[in-house]
């Protein structure tokens, strides 16, 4: 594979098998329930295989199909333990890994962005990716001033790919709710759509990057690498090491998974109030858990590494003080009040009927995180959210139905259901009202 496949017909074949394949599957399992397999069974089978084939194919294509595959990687704890044991592996090497591009046209991409002489800047340069994403992969090597590095070097072809592969996902996009029931695939893929050049702008990404480090350079907690080049489409950073949260969720300690969660819900909501950015792309590949200088891989403490700035939302007021008003007002049970700091946001749409109290029972059970000291977030938690939000003939779901989410609010609700969703796979237990009311402006938890 010299690039990505940037034949319209090839990646739209490729995609197609997902459906043709589905339906074939059905078949099958029909003709085993008919002669006799246990229904269990047959289903358990197809899951698997299905889970199987979509992330085969979302992997290999890279590009907005491993993007999208990404974004829905976070959602994992929200489905029933039987469904999410197939998808659980390949979710995984979602969020770490991709087929690589060889190493003549790596070559080529750098002499393009650094020149013909682009050796010179480095002391060595591993030609074998030390990770492969969506849209670029990531080589480790040494800068001339002898810091070891890591060179963001994206695909070419990486922009067409990704419009071609969220336009056709977004044809077949029923085919994913086996994956997420009752998430709204179609705006996902619309979200992650427009913000197909922010990401694909590495000058803006080192932009935002310096931005963090400078803001969190004073941060115990958090390690933002420092941008050290950036030409073209390849980025230069400071190379870190640690353990990537997609292996603290497989394996770790509970020691590592709650301090893992309070760090990560502490800088993504920190960041408007700091640098008046959000981080916006919260999935477990994008953190590692490192350990403090002298510290125990395992017994901490820890800093929370962060990496891959390419798509963030600007606040430059800091968190929407309505949300942290709202909040207050929910907590205390005020559900007037909440639904019209609601509708003054655009929540609720002028000349959609909705009583203040079915909107507050509606809400109530998402801030179960703040009402005690402490919060234990789990997938069984997650799961009756899910069935509480969403459920068929759960009267909480017509209620749902009639909110809106404004255009402003879009990333923040992506941001905080992603969180939600790694907090939950990660089952940590996190003192929340500590670390997210010093973040939401308008939140009074002593009131």
């Amino acid at each position: 594979m010299s690039d990505l496949p940037r034949n319209a017909v090839t990646r739209t074949a490729k995609l197609a098998t997902l459906p043709l394949g589905l339906a074939g599957r059905a078949t099958v399992g029909l003709g085993k329930r008919v002669v006799g397999a246990p229904a269990a069974a047959v289903a358990s089978e197809l899951q698997t295989r299905t889970a199987e084939q979509i992330f085969k194919v979302l992997g290999e294509l890279k590009g907005g199909a491993m993007k999208f595959g990404q974004a829905l990687s976070v959602f994992e704890a929200a489905l029933p333990e039987e469904l999410a044991g197939p998808y659980r592996g390949a979710l995984t090497k979602l969020q770490e890994s991709a087929p690589a591009l060889p190493a003549s046209t790596v070559h080529k991409v750098m002499a393009q962005s650094f020149g013909p002489d682009w050796r010179e800047r480095f002391q060595s340069f591993d030609d074998t990716p030390a990770a492969a994403a969506s849209i670029g992969q990531v080589h480790r090597a040494v800068w001339s001033d002898g810091r070891a590095v890591a060179v963001k070097v994206q695909y070419p072809g990486a922009g067409k790919a990704l419009v071609a592969d969220l336009n056709q996902l977004a044809r077949i996009s029923r085919l994913f709710g086996i994956l997420v029931p009752g998430m709204d695939v179609k705006s996902l893929l619309t979200e992650l759509k427009e913000r197909i050049a922010e990401e694909l702008d590495y000058a803006a990404e080192a932009e935002n990057q310096r931005a963090y480090a400078a803001g969190y350079a004073d941060e115990p907690g958090i390690l933002v690498p420092d941008v050290v080049a950036q030409q073209g489409t390849v980025l230069v950073t400071e190379w870190i090491d640690g353990i990537p949260l997609s292996k603290i969720i497989a394996d770790g300690t509970a020691e590592q998974r709650n301090e893992a969660g309070r760090l990560l819900l502490g800088f993504l909501f920190s960041g408007p109030g700091i640098v008046g950015l959000l981080h916006a792309d919260p999935h477990p590949g994008n953190f590692r858990l490192i350990p403090v200088e002298g510290a125990d891989a395992e017994e901490g403490p820890w800093r929370l590494g962060v990496l891959d700035f390419g798509a963030v939302n600007r606040l430059p007021g800091g968190m929407p003080e309505a949300i942290g008003t709202a909040i207050g007002y929910a907590l205390r049970d005020d559900a007037d009040e909440v639904v019209r700091i609601l509708s003054g946001e655009g929540f609720v749409r002028p000349g959609i009927t909705m009583e203040p109290q079915e909107a507050l029972d509606y809400l109530a059970p998402l801030l179960d995180p703040l009402r005690g000291e402490i919060f234990t977030y789990s997938r069984a938690w997650l799961r009756d959210q899910g069935s509480h939000l969403s459920g068929r003939g759960n009267p909480a779901a017509s209620v749902g139905r009639r909110f809106n989410l404004p255009p402003a609010y879009m990333l923040i609700h992506r941001v905080s259901m992603g969180t939600l969703g790694i907090l939950c796979q990660l089952g940590s237990t996190v003192a929340v009202r500590e670390v997210l009311g010093p973040c939401l402006p308008g939140l009074d938890l002593d009131a």
